[in-house]
């Protein structure tokens, strides 16, 4: 047991960090969860606190000695209010349905922000569960910190994501391939409730524990759906419309998740698992970088079908609580799901119309964008500085912008520009505020990461992440972070379980 000093516990909890726990997940039926306490590690480090997160949820952290912060993201030194607990859930992974379960992630509870939100307190890499599966329930230092990385850079970009808080290390090794630091990630979250959450309780034939789910996702996530006539209808399209805005935004930004599989699917539309995700340099809608998708299912491209797929496994959940008529559920649900494509179409060419400065809705405006695509992908240019580009009062010296098709292209946006009758400036301001200069470039994180992991040296990451806090900017300060690798199409990530 990791509660060795209650007395410090109720130290850090209420008069130093500032925590509210509420637990209420762990108030649900035991289906939903099993307890859990985090393992005993060797000398636990703090790598990174992320500070302007912790003043975000009302936190002190900055008020807390760095080896207190250690033992409590380490899990040692728990607060006296959390309730320790690890979540039960299925999934279909690569199509085929497994059953699941936190195997090295606890949640400590729910905290109440100064706001009164509700935020999820995970943390990653703490041992093993009741469903680890024979797994260590461990993780290394890299992958946590990719984790970091990518979550805080989404949420710079503006795309709702799941947060990081913290990462230490435990100062005892994970075996993988190889020996590598152990680590463990602080996760924040809207919740940790997933699409596969619902498919657990669903293969277990757990009709009242599926409504007692729903009942529980929307009074916390929609809760302007409680007293809705066809609540569990409603909440499914609430569910959907979160999702296409969702992917339609990775897409503006060139965002592949690696593993949209459905345990990795949140109810509440943030981004989830840092996986073996990637930015898309040159535009490819067949771009793959994980590892393990050696079919391309989760290709750039895909994204938007399989969020589609994804929720119609969501919908198949739902459908004992929708109607008693078995048809009549079905046909209900179907109508819902066959919405989805349209409604991800119109939150991607919205974005795309304010990428490229296109103020209102024109006809041809899907075409005008699909033949800057299509000229993007013959020419291998780059995604985010194409648009970037395209922003600025003058083009770049750039032989692919004197190709002939890329000329045809310019003047008929600058035609459709003109109607506005707005001045260059004003129009390259806005596009400036939605096409970031950086992103987190594979290489660039590749090399915060080699820094930490074989040289113990934070710096790499810290001016990464500064770069990263302000991707609309454009400073020379920037520069070295603009530019694409001169070849990563063999660049390939890890899932690092």
């Amino acid at each position: 047991m990791v509660t060795s000093n209650p007395s410090l516990a109720e130290n850090i909890a209420k008069n130093i960090v500032g925590w509210r726990f509420d637990n209420s997940y762990s108030r649900l039926p035991d289906a939903f969860y099993a307890l859990a306490q985090p393992a005993r590690v060797q000398s636990p480090r703090v790598w990174i606190l992320n500070y302007r997160l912790a003043d975000e949820l009302g936190l002190s952290l900055r008020a807390l000695p760095l080896e207190d912060a250690a033992n409590l993201f380490a899990g040692q030194d728990l607060p006296g209010s959390c309730r320790p607990i690890a979540q039960a859930y299925a999934g279909h992974q690569f199509g085929g349905f497994t059953m699941l379960g936190d195997g090295r992630a606890i949640l400590l509870g729910e905290h109440r922000t100064p706001c009164g939100r509700l935020v999820d307190i995970q943390l990653k890499g703490a041992g093993p569960t009741r469903f680890s599966r024979g797994g260590d329930g461990r993780a290394a230092l890299g992958p946590m910190l990719r984790e970091y990385i990518i979550s805080e850079a989404m949420s710079a970009l503006g795309i709702p994501t799941t947060r990081s808080l913290a990462v230490v290390t435990t100062g005892e090794p994970v075996f993988r391939s190889s020996a590598l630091r152990g680590a463990i990630l602080t996760r924040v979250a809207a919740s940790h409730i997933r699409v596969g959450t619902f498919e657990y309780l669903a293969a277990r034939h757990d009709v009242a524990n599926l409504r007692a789910l729903a009942d529980y996702a929307i009074v916390r996530h929609f809760p302007e759906l409680v007293d809705a006539s066809q609540k569990y209808l409603e909440f499914f399209r609430a569910v959907m419309d979160r999702q296409a805005s969702l992917i339609a935004r990775w897409q503006l930004v060139g965002f592949i998740h690696g593993v949209m599989n459905t345990d990795n699917m949140a109810i509440s539309g943030e981004t989830i698992d840092y996986g073996p995700c990637a930015f898309m340099n040159a535009y490819r809608p067949d771009t793959v970088f994980s590892s393990i998708d050696h079919g391309g299912r989760y290709a750039y491209g895909n994204q938007p079908a399989i969020a589609h797929w994804n929720l119609a496994r969501f919908a198949e959940t739902l459908l004992p609580l929708l109607d008693p008529d078995q048809e009549k559920t079905i046909a209900l649900a179907s109508g819902v799901l066959a919405e989805f494509p349209k409604q991800f179409e119109a939150y991607w060419l919205a974005g795309m119309r304010k990428k490229l400065g296109l103020e209102t809705a024109a006809a041809g405006d899907a075409e005008l964008i699909r033949v800057l695509l299509d000229w993007m992908q013959n020419t291998a240019a780059d995604f985010t500085n194409t648009f970037r580009d395209l922003s600025s009062a003058e083009l770049p010296a750039d032989d692919r912008y004197r190709h002939p098709d890329f000329r045809a292209w310019y003047s008929r946006w600058l035609d459709r520009l003109q109607c506005h009758g707005r001045a260059s400036a004003s129009i390259q301001s806005r596009m400036r505020a939605v096409n970031p200069t950086v992103i987190p470039r594979n290489h660039r994180v590749e090399e915060a990461l080699a820094a930490a992991e074989d040289h113990d040296d934070p710096s790499v990451l810290h001016r990464l992440l500064a770069a990263l806090a302000s991707p609309y900017e454009a400073t020379a300060d920037l520069s070295y972070y603009q530019e694409p690798q001169a070849d990563d199409c063999n660049y390939r990530t890890f899932c690092g379980t």
